[in-house]
């Protein structure tokens, strides 16, 4: 069975708390509120109260940044918020994975 985007090795949900510090792993904006605005890897805008949502323009997702299926741990250091969109595009490539492109 094919474990489901943005959800632990197990397969489950994040707790809020590693949630949260992920979310502050992404990059500030200035001039906008940390809290709830940031930048993922690519520069895409995330909005925190969209996370896990695929309908938003600014929905996020935590990402393995060492794929799961390459042993990839849940430890916090391997993960990073991406915006849901970046997130299919990375899929399970690595070290080397390029941002979707942005429609106009």
């Amino acid at each position: 069975m094919t474990r489901k985007t943005s959800t632990s090795r197990s397969g489950g949900v994040f707790d809020q708390r590693t949630v949260l510090q992920v979310w502050k792993k992404g990059r500030e904006i200035p001039s906008y509120d940390a809290d709830v605005w940031r930048q993922d890897a690519c520069g895409w805008a995330m909005r925190f109260q969209d996370y896990g949502d695929t309908d938003s323009d600014y929905g996020w997702e935590i990402d393995h940044i060492r794929p799961v299926s390459r042993g990839g741990t849940d430890d916090v250091s391997n993960l990073q918020p991406l915006h849901w969109q970046n997130n299919r595009s990375k899929g399970d490539n690595y070290p080397e994975w390029y941002c979707a492109v942005k429609a106009a």
